[in-house]
Parts: structure tokens; C-alpha cells; sequence
């Protein structure tokens, strides 16, 4: 039976170097994303079309969710204004759409585990602690912030979209393109970096806990996940693990 992604139609937006299938699990397609970027928005949005999963499993905090939902759901706002996430609630038509990031329990169980299992030091340890109170504080605002934008049209900076050098007004190979273009920044930058320190053990926690999130949601679902290009293989190396 040919994959969804087989049926996707020819753009270079969706180019399945952005698309995962988990080996041996029951439809669960994992897509790499640039945050907010069109190229990305629209890959998010064909996929979740074309597979039609029980679930949408978004690179946010649970508590987010339903800021992001009230874009979709309340026609004074902007489904433009939660960018892919918001994209894909749209798609899913009414799935279940869950938050698998930061702050959460299984992302404190996986630093736990993380931490113990490298040699880490106690200062990086409180330094993902620190930047986790701030993830909290932001969730907690954007929960917070939901039933306004639920109700109004009013916008909140806490969640302003991020300017790219085109937008979906531009052909789809300019999207594609400058997409591509940002993904080898990114990779420069991280190969730059010694790959230590607390920013890569918040990530390892990061990706751990994203695909437990996904992982319980697969025993008799499909899911499709949306999360940042960068996590796109930690993430399916370890769902290929479970």
C-alpha cells in the first residue's frame, strides 16, 4: 500500500528529506520544521491532509495548546498567527492535538536520566533548571493568554511570529529555497558548537521526552508530529529505539 507521502503532490516544499516514517510503528510520520517559515507551514499542512491522523503531537508545551487551537477556532484571529503548529491543528479537523514539549514530566524524567547517564556538570544541570522556570513562565502566560484569544481578536507578543526572507505569497521553489537556506545556517552554527554544556543536555532531555510523548499515543493511533528540523532525527532515532 503506498505511504501518505507517496501522495503528496510534486512541490519542492515537500520534499520528504523533511519527513520521517517510524520503522515498524502503526503511521507515525514525524515532519521537520523552521519554525513559522511557509515552506514549512505548508509541508505541515499537506502532510496532516494527506495522512488524516488521530493525532497532531506539536513541538509545544501542553499547556499552549489551546492558544494555538483558539487561532483556528475563533475567526476573529489568525490561523497565520501560530504558524505551523496552528496549521496543523487546522488540517487535523478536529483530531486530537497534544502538546509534547517542555515543561512536563517526561521531560524531567529524561533530564534525570540524561544527567546520570553522561558526565554532566552540577552548573549545567541549574542552568537547564533556570531556563526551564522561564519555558514554565511562558506557558503559563500562553495558557493564560487562550480564552482572550478564544474571544477577541487581540494578539499577544508573546507568541509573535518569526520574519522570514520570503513569505506564501512567494513562489514555492523561493520558499523552498530560502528554507534550505535557513537548515544550513542552523547546521553551521551547531557544527560550530563543541556539542556540550547545558543547551545540548536540555535538547537530549528534549528529544527523549518528545518521542516517549508520541510513542504513548502510537499503541493504537496514528500521529503525525510536528517539530523543529533541527530535533527531526534525534527524535525518529529514538522512537525507532522504543
Amino acid at each position: 500500500m503506498p505511504s501518505p507521502i507517496d501522495r503528496l503532490p510534486d512541490d519542492p516544499r515537500l520534499d520528504a528529506e523533511h519527513v520521517r516514517s517510524v520503522p515498524g510503528a502503526r503511521d507515525v510520520f514525524v515532519v521537520g520544521v523552521v519554525h513559522d517559515h511557509p515552506a514549512s507551514v505548508h509541508r505541515v499542512r499537506s502532510l496532516v491532509d494527506a495522512v488524516a491522523p488521530d493525532v497532531v503531537a506539536l513541538e509545544l508545551p501542553e499547556l499552549a495548546v489551546p492558544l494555538y487551537r483558539a487561532y483556528v477556532e475563533n475567526p476573529d484571529q489568525s490561523v497565520d498567527r501560530g504558524g505551523e503548529m496552528s496549521a496543523a491543528i487546522d488540517a487535523a479537523d478536529g483530531a486530537d492535538a497534544v502538546g509534547i514539549d517542555a515543561p512536563s514530566g517526561r521531560f524531567l524524567r529524561a533530564l534525570v536520566r540524561e544527567s546520570r547517564s553522561e558526565d554532566v556538570d552540577r552548573e549545567e544541570i541549574e542552568r537547564v533548571v533556570r531556563g526551564l522556570a522561564t519555558v514554565t513562565r511562558r506557558a503559563l502566560a500562553s495558557r493564560l493568554a487562550a480564552p482572550i484569544a478564544r474571544r477577541t481578536d487581540v494578539e499577544f507578543e508573546l507568541d509573535a511570529p518569526t520574519d522570514h526572507g520570503c513569505t506564501d505569497a512567494d513562489a514555492p521553489e523561493a520558499q523552498a529555497a530560502d528554507e534550505r537556506r535557513q537548515i544550513r545556517r542552523s547546521v553551521a552554527l551547531l557544527g560550530a558548537l563543541d556539542g556540550g554544556g547545558a543547551a545540548a543536555l536540555r535538547d537530549r532531555a528534549r528529544e527523549a521526552a518528545m518521542a516517549d510523548a508520541i510513542a504513548a499515543r502510537n499503541d493504537e493511533e496514528s500521529v503525525v508530529a510536528v517539530v523543529g528540523r533541527d530535533h527531526l532525527d534525534p527524535v525518529v532515532e529514538r522512537l525507532s529505539d522504543e
